[in-house]
C-alpha cells in the first residue's frame, strides 16, 4: 500500500453527487425529488456497491497498464461481477457508447447510480472540462452558480437565494414541520432576526441566508462533518454528518483498503492526502418541482503522466435546502492506453445519495420514476461529455 501507485490510487473515494450518486455536477445530471427514513440502521453486512471500484482501481494501479482500449482483466472482472454488466454492455463501453445503470441500495431512500464510457482524448482534458465554471453556468438547469473564493467571502455568496414560495414558507416554519431543510436553530434565528412585514422582507431574509451560508462553511472549513448540522425539518431529525457517515459505510472494507482518503472524507480537514485540492461552489438549481440551493465542496485528486489512474474527482454536498440529505458523486479517469498520439481513457461515475420522499407506497412510486430519469440523465450526461472531449483534441 505504500509504493508509489497504490498512494494515487486510495485517495478515490469521495462521495460520492447533483445529485450527483446524485449528480451535483451538471456535467454529470440530477436526480429527481424524492422522502427520508427513520434513522436507526442497522450495519451492513454484505456488500456489492460503489466502493467495488476503489479494489480495481488499486489492482489496476499495482499492474501494468493495458496498451490498447480492451479493458484491462481487472476492469472486465469489475464490470461483470461488481456491476453486473453483460459482455454486450461491456462491449458498448469499449466502442465508446455510455452504459448507465442503477446499483443495488439498502434502504429506499438511497440511490446509486453507475455510469461508463470509452473517451478517446487525454483523461487531463477531463479534468479541465469537469472545472470549467463558465461552462456549467451555461446549463439550462442551473439557475445561478457561483464559485467561492478562499478563504470564502460574503460577496461570493451574492445570488445564493430563496424565491419567493420559500421565503413564504419559511415564515410558518416550525421544528418538525417546514417544507425546506435547514439546520436546527437556524429557523428560530431567521424568525427572530427579519421583520417580515418589511417592504423589503425578501432582501433581508436573503442577506441573513448569504451570512448564514458563509459562517457554516466556515465552521465546516474549521471543523468538519459536524458543522453541517441536523435537519428538524420533518419530525425525525436528519443528522447530516451521521447520514453521510452510513451513506460510506456502503462497502464495511472501505477503511481497510482507503485509511487515508476515508478518514479525510470523515474528518475533514484533518489528515488530507498531499495530492489532493480543494475548492467550493454553491448553486442554484432547477429540478423536479422546487428550484433548490446547494453548497458543494469539490475534492480533486490528479495523478501523474504514467500512473494508470489519470485522475478523481469527488463532489460532496454540503447543504441542500430540498430533496436530498446527503449526496456524493465520484468520477475516476482510468486510462486505456499508453500511446501518446491515439491517449483514451475510462471514465467511470459512481453517485449516490440520501433522498427525502421515496419511502412508502407513493414514494416507491416516485422513487421508480426518479431512478431511471436520473439513469437516462447520466447516460446523455456521459454522452455530451465524451462528444465534447473528443471533439477537442
Amino acid at each position: 500500500m505504500r509504493n508509489r501507485r497504490v498512494q494515487i490510487a486510495r485517495p478515490l473515494l469521495e462521495e460520492i453527487q447533483k445529485k450527483r450518486f446524485v449528480p451535483m455536477n451538471p456535467t454529470r445530471t440530477n436526480h429527481d425529488p424524492a422522502t427520508k427514513v427513520g434513522r436507526d440502521r442497522s450495519p451492513v453486512t454484505q456488500t456489492r456497491n460503489i466502493v467495488s471500484l476503489i479494489f480495481l482501481l488499486i489492482g489496476i494501479a499495482t499492474s501494468s497498464q493495458p496498451s490498447s482500449a480492451q479493458p484491462s482483466s481487472d476492469l472486465q472482472t469489475y464490470f461483470q461481477q461488481s456491476v453486473g454488466l453483460s459482455s454486450d454492455q461491456i462491449a458498448s463501453i469499449q466502442s465508446g457508447k455510455p452504459v448507465t445503470k442503477a446499483l443495488p441500495s439498502r434502504t429506499p431512500a438511497e440511490v446509486f447510480l453507475f455510469g461508463a464510457v470509452y473517451i478517446h482524448a487525454a483523461p487531463e482534458s477531463y479534468v479541465k472540462f469537469a472545472q470549467d465554471y463558465n461552462r456549467l453556468r451555461k446549463v439550462p438547469s442551473n439557475l445561478a452558480l457561483g464559485v467561492i473564493s478562499s478563504p470564502p467571502q460574503l460577496s461570493d455568496f451574492k445570488g445564493f437565494t430563496f424565491d419567493a414560495d420559500d421565503i413564504k414558507e419559511l415564515k410558518d416554519c416550525k421544528p418538525g414541520k417546514c417544507l425546506i431543510q435547514i439546520p436546527e436553530g437556524s429557523i428560530e434565528e431567521l424568525q427572530k432576526t427579519v421583520n417580515w412585514s418589511a417592504a423589503d422582507l425578501n432582501d433581508q431574509l436573503n442577506q441573513q441566508l448569504q451570512k448564514a451560508a458563509l459562517q457554516r462553511l466556515l465552521a465546516y472549513q474549521r471543523n468538519g462533518n459536524q458543522a453541517l448540522g441536523v435537519y428538524v425539518d420533518k419530525p425525525s431529525p436528519t443528522d447530516v454528518s451521521k447520514q453521510f457517515t452510513y451513506m460510506l459505510s456502503y462497502d464495511k472494507a472501505l477503511p481497510a483498503h482507503l485509511p487515508d482518503f476515508y478518514h479525510y472524507l470523515l474528518f475533514y480537514p484533518n489528515g488530507k492526502p498531499a495530492n489532493v485540492d480543494n475548492s467550493f461552489y454553491w448553486a442554484r438549481v432547477k429540478f423536479g418541482l422546487k428550484p433548490t440551493l446547494r453548497v458543494v465542496q469539490v475534492i480533486t485528486m490528479p495523478g501523474n503522466a504514467a500512473d494508470p489512474i489519470a485522475c478523481a474527482i469527488a463532489e460532496k454536498q454540503l447543504y441542500s435546502s430540498h430533496y436530498f440529505e446527503t449526496a456524493l458523486d465520484m468520477s475516476f479517469c482510468v486510462r486505456g492506453t499508453d500511446n501518446q498520439k491515439q491517449p483514451g481513457f475510462y471514465l467511470i461515475m459512481v453517485m449516490g445519495s440520501e433522498q427525502a420522499g421515496l419511502t412508502g407506497a407513493k414514494g416507491a412510486i416516485v422513487r421508480k420514476t426518479a431512478v431511471g430519469r436520473s439513469v437516462s440523465n447520466l447516460q446523455n450526461a456521459l454522452t455530451t461529455i465524451k462528444n465534447t472531449l473528443e471533439s477537442n483534441r
